[in-house]
């Protein structure tokens, strides 16, 4: 059923696109038996798929990467693909439009997508007042993921007070949280990679979460063009700070061997999709075995088919995440996955 409507969102610009996509979701789902369909058409149960990470129970490990839905706006009409989780954000602790449009950018020849979007969203506590009110049912058993960032217009040297902000504000309404020091897309965000800052920033949201009564499993994010040296520096923090995991990876700057219009392939952003498979698999199987195993990843990156969701996992992520591979491929690809990891035993 994708393929025949996906070239009519094609045609649209990618933004435009996108809200066209989730508004008309939206209201199909309010359509009497809607919801079910869209659940026996594209959702496969297995309890061999269920999952136990970082002291949470997944249903399954195929989730929705950060970007789809910033605002939790679409958590119960997405869960009816058969997600078994799904992570909102990037939120800031202050609204903010985010960068001028046109700001995402598909390279088709390429499977890709480049956005700069600069982390458009309606604020945390919106987001969290959405969350406090969904219901249990309209969840479906998924897991909600925090991702968290800084306001643009804050200064790096006050970046982790917008970390804290937005830690406490959807602390009671998330199942995990994810900081986002890697986006390409705000200005001097990835100089809070560097191990003082990046240092200070999870020990401090670290130390509020024991302050807690029930701890929350805080994840990194993080760039895929990151050298070894660096992500040796990202093994020792996650060791050192005792945070529960990493998300690998983000965007990537890079631009070797797309094949796509030369114009479109110089728009400033972060290219997602079929380029990054490679690499971001190259940096879970670097941290998995720099780390010998000793906290999960998430992969992410140029995940378009069981084959890809298979070479994560084998390469040591625990979890895995689509997003661009959603778009291009459509929803059935959540089942695949799913029916491909049991298929293979994993």
């Amino acid at each position: 059923m994708y393929k025949l409507v996906k070239p009519i969102f094609f045609s649209m610009d990618p933004e435009s696109a996108h809200h066209t996509v989730t508004g008309g979701l939206k209201m199909f789902s309010k359509i009497w038996g809607a919801k079910k369909l869209l659940s026996s058409l594209y959702t496969y149960e297995n309890p061999n798929l269920a999952r136990e990470v970082f002291g949470l129970k997944f249903k399954n490990p195929v989730g929705l990467a950060a970007g789809f839905d910033k605002n939790a706006e679409y958590i119960t009409d997405m869960a009816n693909f058969g997600f078994g989780f799904i992570e909102i954000g990037t939120v800031t602790p202050r609204p903010q439009p985010g960068n001028d449009q046109p700001r995402m950018f598909r390279l088709i020849p390429d499977k890709a997508l480049i956005n700069r979007m600069g982390f458009n969203n309606q604020g945390a506590d919106v987001a969290a007042n959405r969350l406090k009110h969904l219901a249990s049912e309209d969840r479906k058993g998924l897991l909600i993921g925090g991702n968290i960032g800084k306001n643009k217009i804050t200064p790096n040297e006050q970046a982790v007070d917008d970390y804290i902000y937005c830690f406490n504000a959807l602390f009671d309404y998330v199942d995990y949280f994810v900081v986002n020091v890697s986006s390409p897309n705000t200005p001097g965000l990835r100089d809070l990679q560097e191990k003082e800052p990046l240092k200070h920033i999870l020990n401090t949201l670290e130390e509020l979460n024991k302050r807690k009564s029930n701890k929350k499993p805080i994840l990194l994010k993080i760039a895929p063009d990151l050298t070894n040296s660096q992500l040796d520096d990202i093994v020792e923090i996650v060791q050192e700070t005792g945070i529960a995991g990493v998300i690998a990876t983000n965007t990537t700057i890079s631009r070797d061997g797309l094949q796509s219009d030369e114009n479109l392939v110089k728009e400033m952003g972060g290219v997602s999709g079929a380029p990054l498979t490679k690499r971001s698999t190259e940096v879970i199987r670097y941290l998995s075995e720099k780390s010998n195993r000793s906290f999960p990843i998430i992969g992410v990156g140029g995940i378009h088919s069981v084959a890809d969701a298979i070479e994560k996992l084998d390469a040591g992520a625990s979890l895995v995440q689509i997003y661009t591979g959603f778009i291009y491929e459509g929803p059935a690809l959540i089942s695949d996955i799913c029916k491909g990891i049991i298929q293979a035993g994993k």
